[in-house]
């Protein structure tokens, strides 16, 4: 059985990169381009990993990793983020239990070897 992943964000480029990279490595991708399909998504399909956009339509990717977390604490969870002001934004995206946090633009490799060390 594949490992599937939920992979949310709002931007159709990014959306369909992450979606290549890891099929190409032979994970099930799962999508949402906002966070309440994001929830939705999650509840349906438990994943077994998710990674999530920090700026998200209808709820942001905070709400998101919240309502995983207080789901499965055990689901890894890595957001991604394009924000300016960083240093806050991880900060307050750790507090929310996240796993990872990857700065976009990001590399292909980068990504294949956080989501590898996290399943």
């Amino acid at each position: 059985m594949k490992t599937k992943i939920l992979v949310i964000d709002d931007n159709k480029l990014t959306l369909k990169m992450i979606c290549f990279i890891l099929e190409k490595n032979d994970y099930e991708i799962i999508t949402a381009e906002d966070g309440i399909e994001a929830i939705e998504k999650f509840d349906e399909f438990n994943p077994d990993l998710v990674i999530v956009d920090i700026m998200l339509p209808f709820k942001s990717g905070l709400e998101v990793t919240h309502h995983i977390k207080s789901k499965s604490s055990e689901t890894p969870v890595v957001i991604l983020s394009a924000l300016g002001d960083e240093e806050s934004t991880v900060e307050k995206a750790f507090e929310f239990e996240v796993d990872d946090f990857i700065s976009k633009p990001f590399s292909p490799n980068e990504l294949l070897l956080r989501v590898k060390r996290l399943l």
